[in-house]
């Protein structure tokens, strides 16, 4: 995963390695087009010399040819040739490819040709003045190390200038995420995030101090309407499971009044449990038991086997158990204890009578398996007022607390029907 500061750096890099690229051949026809330049301009300058040096000097025809013939003995790069009369041709300026002489290397050189045409004492004279010019792929290359030198010093002064400005700049966004990861909205405490002097950071800090605010409130109300709405609902239930006892009580209850009241204390307890069972839901999702200690699971598996001892006789169920693998987890000890209770209860209730069940801990697993006679629903398993098999009804709330628990510590529960058992497995 990329940072978001290194994103940029690469575009400037990319962007900065295309130019000087582009500005490569771009130098080159610069300091080319110069360089023929003052080479015209020196070329120019020789011929006006030489014209002016020749017309100072007084030869007769004898003395100008032995010059003539010196000179294009002795002066390289330079020649007079004289043309019979009338000349009315121009001076022209061109390149030729030529192996120099007395060069080093027999290679071909480039030479820039003036090719003037001069009058001495009257006759006419064809001037050529030859002047090796730099040679192009030693410029090319030149400028090429000097460009990519001076990109090499650009992107070190990019990465410099980029820590620097993240290190002050992103100051403040970097204290405001420490912030967001120490809040705890179950503290029910405001945020404090740090003043800046940058626009966009303290236009996201309000932001974020207001979105928190509204969820603290939110949670504090939804907390308070959790408990009284549990409290108040507990409160007429246990009036109404009191006042159905004294009626039972009566002498004068018929045995269909009684049917009829047993029918109902029934489902008064029925309706206990969703109430008591959605108040745990809702202070599991709004991090309610935040205190944590590391536990032996292989002591909170033997209570839970321990309470459901009478509820597995009753069934004749035959528990049997390997707990020696067993780890220990860091959770809170009231949601351990239900989330075996749950599983263990899940797995007796789907248990024909006289079936069997096995619960085997592993150092990062605890698997419970019941026997049963077909897969259930594992569509509908792990939802709330969900039921996997119509032919047991429960609160349908059971395995919505395991799922909602094992969420909470990062804990993985999975269901499978295998060799006529229901296995369910929770993965820390």
């Amino acid at each position: 995963m990329n940072r978001l500061l290194s994103k940029p750096l690469k575009a400037f890099a990319i962007y900065s390695l295309v130019i000087l690229l582009v500005s490569i051949p771009a130098y080159f026809w610069v300091v080319d087009t110069i360089w023929i330049s003052e080479l015209d301009e020196h070329n120019q300058i020789i011929k006006n010399r030489i014209l002016h040096r020749f017309e100072q000097q007084q030869l007769d025809a004898t003395q100008l040819a032995n010059v003539l013939d010196a000179w294009n003995t002795l002066q390289p790069g330079t020649a007079l040739e004289p043309l019979p009369l009338p000349n009315s041709q121009k001076d022209s300026i061109y390149e030729i490819y030529k192996i120099a002489d007395y060069a080093d290397e027999q290679e071909e050189d480039r030479f820039r040709v003036l090719q003037a045409y001069i009058d001495i004492h009257g006759q006419p004279y064809r001037l050529t003045i030859e002047t090796n010019v730099e040679e192009a792929d030693e410029t090319l290359l030149a400028i090429a190390l000097v460009t990519f030198f001076f990109f090499i010093l650009l992107m070190l002064g990019f990465i410099l200038l980029n820590r620097q400005i993240a290190l002050k700049s992103w100051k403040p966004f970097y204290a405001t995420l420490e912030s967001l990861k120490a809040f705890d909205l179950s503290l029910a405490q405001e945020i404090r995030l740090e003043k800046s002097d940058i626009y966009e950071f303290q236009e996201l800090n309000d932001s974020l101090a207001k979105l928190v605010g509204s969820n603290i409130s939110t949670y504090q109300q939804q907390k308070a309407f959790t408990e009284n709405a549990s409290h108040e609902l507990q409160t007429p239930i246990a009036l109404l499971k009191s006042r159905l006892d004294l009626l039972l009580q009566e002498q004068e209850v018929t045995p269909r009044i009684s049917e009829m009241l047993h029918s109902m204390e029934a489902q008064l307890a029925r309706l206990s449990r969703i109430n008591k069972n959605l108040l745990l839901l809702a202070r599991v999702e709004n991090h309610q038991f935040e205190a944590w200690e590391m536990l032996d699971t292989k002591s909170a598996l033997k209570n839970a086997m321990g309470l459901f001892e009478d509820y597995a006789s009753d069934k004749k169920l035959s528990i049997s158990s390997s707990l020696e693998g067993a780890p220990a987890v860091r959770a809170n000890p009231f949601l351990l204890e239900t989330l075996f209770n749950n599983l263990l209860s899940n797995a007796i209730r789907y248990t024909p009578d006289g079936g069997q069940i096995f619960i085997h801990a592993q150092p990062h697993a605890w698997v419970f398996k019941n026997s049963g006679s077909k897969a259930l629903d594992a569509n509908k398993l792990f939802k709330r007022f969900s039921t996997a098999s119509r032919e047991v009804v429960g609160t349908g709330l059971g395995l919505a607390i395991v799922k909602e628990i094992t969420h909470r510590y990062g804990w993985d529960v999975q269901y499978t029907f295998q060799d006529e058992m229901h296995v369910f497995s929770v993965i820390c």
